[in-house]
């Protein structure tokens, strides 16, 4: 049996199949902007995975990472960039085909 380069699963975002980071993406792609807290909370992760995670998907362009006070108190909010986005819809697409889910 040989293999072919034209399998659908060639075409999965390799950021993305990280499950961490694949739930950190489907949260922001759903409200587009969140607080730090507010994912966490969401997929269910310690500060310090979600940290690690957010700094791969930011080198990677797929979010942007917004640093605030409200008083003396730090906020970090995390949203989704065009390119995360487009990252995000590719990898769905893919997934389905390999599914056999044509929606």
């Amino acid at each position: 049996m040989t293999m072919s380069a034209s399998h659908p699963r060639h075409r999965l975002d390799e950021l993305l199949q990280n499950p961490v980071r694949f739930s950190v993406v489907a949260a922001l792609d759903r409200a587009s902007t969140l607080s730090f807290k507010e994912v966490r909370d969401a997929i269910e992760v310690t500060d310090s995975a979600l940290s690690k995670h957010m700094a791969t998907l930011e080198d990677a362009g797929y979010l942007v990472v917004g640093k605030s006070f409200a008083g003396k108190m730090p906020r970090t909010s995390l949203t989704l960039t065009t390119q995360g986005r487009a990252a995000w819809r590719s990898h769905l697409a893919t997934l389905r085909e390999i599914a056999g889910d044509a929606s």
